[in-house]
């Protein structure tokens, strides 16, 4: 048995091999970039006015300065004008900006009378004009490998022109949950039964990092679950197994794993929930079997398979993002294991909830963060510092 640290020390050292494809960039969201995207114009491509108002010409813009208005631009023409001193043109967000104009002043600046404004404010050289190329110049990187696209990069590259993008490829997912007391929810339950909780938990979550998993559920059989295991190794690039890790009579995924030669680079950490928790490897190819509980299996996912699946494709921000927050309330348990606690943050503080069996989700769906406790800790005290792993939300 070794501890949290040691365990995602190992984990760490994986380096998977990260494999590029090509998207429309309307698909691309979630996913990270597998090279640097390089400006094909100038942003803006034009001199470009920042405000409703009037281009002015050469001359005084100071208050009180009059201009003769001789046209108007609107966003999208390609109309030209040639500003003589004193002139102007009606202006709007976004329009080209004539070559021969000196400043935009916005229209609250302005009175006007028939063809002619007035200034009753001064107004600066180049005031309120983006110049051509200023957020980006042709050719220059606009985005670097290794960004995470997200919608505000999604306008971005659009305002670029970009259509396809180059992105790290995301892993194939197979979920083996194991268990003959498991009852899909809608079927009714007979004494002993249980309805199954984790696959679709385990899903949705690997949903939310846009991953794209398959679901089987396996007879407590070591034949069958040898089958499923390596059914799933050939079809996927990353196996988590949910249930059957223990010692128990019915517990047949450590002899499967074992017999179709994967290589264990940990099993059991010292920790609570999830002490089962198992890591190996096959082929190249990672599994993770995580205990049944259902509470215990989602801690192991956050703490542990979470970070190996965003560094499968390039995503820098891997773990659980961790803080210091003020302990405000709940009960720390003194044992000689790490503990992760079920927590709500509130208010800048944040609160142990009650209910931290391995098999208890009511409060782990009441929380948006988890405590980390090393070991033999001792009951914080109110105001004191704590760790806190931010959950997904």
């Amino acid at each position: 048995m070794i501890s949290v640290e040691e365990a995602k020390s190992r984990l760490q050292a994986l380096k998977p091999n990260l494999n590029s494809v090509e998207l429309e960039v309307k698909d691309s969201v979630g996913f990270v970039l597998a090279s640097d995207v390089k400006s094909p114009i100038n942003m803006p491509p034009f001199p470009q006015s920042a405000m409703d108002g009037y281009a002015l010409g050469p001359g005084e813009r100071m208050e009180g300065s009059k201009f003769k208005l001789v046209g108007e631009i609107a966003a999208g023409s390609a109309e030209q004008f040639e500003l003589n001193p004193n002139e102007c043109v009606r202006i709007f967000t976004g329009s080209a900006v004539p070559e021969s104009a000196v400043s935009v002043v916005q229209q609250e600046w302005v009175e006007r009378d028939c063809d002619m404004i007035s200034l009753t404010r001064e107004v600066l050289e180049n005031q309120n004009i983006r110049a051509q190329g200023e957020q980006m110049q042709t050719g220059s990187v606009a985005l670097e490998k290794g960004t995470l696209i997200t919608p505000a990069t999604i306008g971005f590259l659009n305002m670029l022109g970009i259509r396809m993008v180059e992105v790290f490829r995301k892993p194939s997912v197979a979920i083996l949950v194991t268990g003959n007391e498991l009852v899909p929810a809608g079927k009714p339950l007979e004494y002993g039964q249980v309805y199954e909780s984790n696959a679709q938990m385990l899903q949705t979550a690997l949903n939310n990092e846009g991953v794209v998993s398959e679901f089987q559920h396996v007879k407590d059989c070591l034949e069958a679950t040898k089958a499923a295991i390596q059914n799933a190794f050939d079809n996927h690039d990353l196996v988590i197994i949910s249930g059957g890790i223990s010692v128990g009579d019915h517990d047949h995924v450590g002899t499967a794993l074992e017999e179709l030669g994967t290589e264990q680079v940990f099993y059991k950490v010292m920790q609570k929930p999830g002490k089962p928790l198992y890591f190996g490897l096959k082929d190249g190819k990672a599994v993770f079997a995580l205990p049944g509980n259902p509470a215990a299996s989602l801690t192991c996912y956050y703490e542990y398979v979470l970070p190996l699946v965003r560094r499968c494709f390039g995503r820098k921000d891997e773990t659980l993002l961790s803080l210091q927050l003020p302990f405000a309330s709940g009960k720390v348990s003194i044992i000689g294991r790490a503990q992760f606690l079920k927590a709500r943050i509130e208010n800048g503080a944040v609160h142990i909830l009650e209910g931290q069996s391995s098999a208890m989700l009511n409060t782990f769906a009441q929380s948006n963060a988890l405590v980390y406790v090393k070991p033999n800790s001792s009951q914080p005290e109110f105001g004191e510092v704590v760790e806190v792993h931010l959950l997904p939300i």
